[in-house]
Parts: structure tokens; sequence; C-alpha cells
């Protein structure tokens, strides 16, 4: 069994993917092009926003959003504690602050309520805040709602970070829409991956769209030889535009059928939750998820090695996203701030956490075999 089963997807997809790699190949375009911007086109389209940028990476897009805002030194950023190691990187990658603020235990998602008391603790140690990264963690959008407020009250901008989020929603309006720029990530693994690296920026704003595409040619200005900033090299391949051209096409009934499979575990491990403490994984009335990681809490206390150890021998691959908080990370040693409490919801998820096998090509068959391994271990 495979925890995300690209080979089933490609071999569902093969001939639109094959059909658009040739028609690359018979191009001679590699690097940008018509593909990669007909690509924007219809990501713009899909997310429902005026701009797309594509790029090399979903951490390069969060780092040209910073760069398109000025963030630097002497600010503060608010990053949630529970999220991938990129969320924070980029914010010490531009000489700014990371404040890591507490999430919800319900959604993974960063709790709305932290985010005034990461700003007074910015504030306190000398920093202007800035932003606040919201992560749409394992596919479920966060509470943009209580959020943007919580970021207007502050005067701070908000960058969604949707790397897990793409095609996840919030009463119809669909993730990579809510921040004032938001990014994601076509790292193979998630909801719509390439085949390789590849990222993308969303925004309505021109100016900040201009300044994106800069950042991420060198900082070209009206050519590639007229440089007017310090940016990066940054560009989606052509190739891989239109492996996402062909993987986007299909993308909505895949969405129907991740939900679906979620639907199947809900229901086969409703006993375990209910009987033996496991928490399943929450979507709120009104959200949609795109369940780029279905995750459940094990009972605390539980040895979740030796439970991955004994699923592992019945050839079950499960993984832990994430099993250290952010604020202990070495890289941040000395160098980000915490809100009081050393965020405690944080601790106990990295404790607790498992992700079981997912993805819209998983049978019904297999789902039952996980859930059963699952319920008969706890």
């Amino acid at each position: 069994m495979e925890f995300r089963d690209l080979g089933a997807q490609y071999a569902a997809l093969k001939d639109d993917v094959d059909v658009g790699i040739v028609r690359v190949l018979g191009s001679g375009r590699f690097v940008g092009g018509p593909e990669v911007a007909a690509l924007e086109r219809e990501l713009a389209e899909y997310v429902g926003v005026k701009h797309c940028i594509t790029c090399g990476n979903g951490t390069d897009a969060l780092q040209l959003a910073l760069m398109a805002w000025g963030v630097g030194p002497g600010d503060a950023v608010v990053v949630p504690d529970f999220t991938f190691f990129s969320s924070g990187e980029v914010v010490a990658a531009v000489g700014a602050t990371p404040v890591f603020a507490d999430v919800l235990e319900g959604t993974f998602n960063l709790d709305p309520a932290q985010i005034a008391p990461a700003c007074a603790a910015a504030r306190g140690a000398g920093l202007s805040p800035k932003a606040a990264v919201a992560v749409d963690l394992f596919g479920l959008p966060a509470d943009y709602a209580a959020i943007c407020a919580a970021c207007e009250a502050e005067g701070l901008l908000l960058l969604e970070d949707g790397a897990q989020g793409f095609g996840g929603d919030v009463g119809g309006r669909r993730a990579c829409s809510f921040g004032d720029i938001s990014t994601t990530s076509f790292f193979p693994a998630k909801p719509l991956g390439c085949y390789g690296d590849g990222g993308a920026v969303f925004a309505d704003d021109d100016r900040w769209t201009e300044l994106v595409r800069s950042y991420a040619v060198h900082g070209k200005g009206t050519m590639k030889y007229d440089n007017v900033r310090v940016g990066m090299n940054s560009r989606l391949d052509a190739v891989q535009a239109a492996v996402l051209r062909a993987k986007l096409a299909a993308f909505s009934t895949e969405v129907d059928a991740v939900n679906e499979r979620a639907q199947w575990y809900g229901e086969l491990l409703a006993d375990a939750e209910g009987e033996l403490g496991l928490r399943l994984p929450c979507v709120p009335e009104g959200f949609g998820s795109s369940w780029a990681q279905y995750t459940v809490v094990l009972p605390e206390s539980f040895n979740r090695d030796a439970l991955q150890a004994k699923l592992k021998e019945r050839d079950i691959p499960t993984m832990v996203y994430y099993p250290k908080p952010m604020h202990e990370q070495e890289a941040f040693a000395g160098a980000c701030l915490t809100t009081s409490g050393a965020c405690p919801t944080t601790k106990s998820l990295c404790q607790r956490v498992l992700s079981l096998p997912m993805g819209p090509y998983l049978s019904q068959a297999d789902i039952e075999r996980v859930a059963a391994a699952l319920g008969s271990m706890l």
C-alpha cells in the first residue's frame, strides 16, 4: 500500500499528462513560455483571484510574498507553531523574527485568539509586527473570518500558506484566495502536485504582483537584463506546467473522491473515536478540505512508535506531521519568540498525531484494512 499513490494517479491521467509533456518537448520552450502562462491563467480562474505567478517551489512562493511586502530586520511575523518548517524559515530568511503562536486542537490551524498575544510579545521585544502566516494544514482552510479580524485589529498583512490546502474552501470560496497574498506548493504529494518542485503566488494587488514577478527573476525590470532589485531565480519549468494543467483538469473530481474516502475513514473509525479515545480530523460546518493528509490524534500517553511499527508489519505506511514544535527547532534557537505558555496544544499534538494513507485513488478495501488494523491496536 502507498501512503499517497502517485502511480495510480498517473495511470488514470496518463494520456493527458503524456500529451502535455510531448507538446512542451516539441515546442522547445522549457522555462516559462505559453505553457506556464496558460497554467497561471487557469490557476487564477480556479482560485478566484486576479493574478497567479508560478515559481520554483512553495517555499520560494512564501519568501517572494514577504519580499514584495518589504518584510525584514526589525519586523515580526506571526507563524503557527504546528506546521512545516518553511512557514517560519522564510521569515528568518528575509531577516525578520518569527513569533510562534499556538493552534486549535480541533483543526490543527492557527488559533486566531493567539495573534494579539503574539503581537504583544513582539512589541515587548522591540519588534514591529508586520504580518501573520495562516497555514491551511492537512487540506483544511484556517478560520479566516476570525484571523482576518485579528489581523485587521493588529494592523497585520495576512499571508495564506495554502501549500496543503489547495482545493479546500470556506463557503464555496476557495483556498489561496483568503490572504492579502496567498501561496501554494506543487510538490508531488500535495493535493495538486507536479513531477518535481513547483509553487505559485496568488494576489489581487497589481503592485505586489509586479514585485513578485520581478523578485522571482533576479529582480528584473523591463527585461531580464535590466535588474532593478536583488531577487532570486525561481521559475516554473514548462514541463511541470503541462503536468499541472492535465492534473488541474481532473482536480475537482479528485477532490470529490478524496472527500469520499475521508467519509469512509470517519464511518469505519467512529467506534474507535467513541470508545478508545482516538480523535478523528474535524471539518467545521461550511468548510471543505482537500485532505492533503488524513491525520488522527492518538490517546494521551499512547506508544505511537510501537503502533507505527506494528502497522508497518502489515504493510500499512504512516507518517508523523509534525514531531517537533517550530519553536523547538534548533535553527530558530535564540532567533524566535513564542506566545506565553510556549504553545501547549502544539506540544501535545506533536506527541500524538498520526497520518494514515490517503488520496483519491485509495481503494475502499485498503481503507477498510487500515481502519481495522488501527482499531485492533488501540
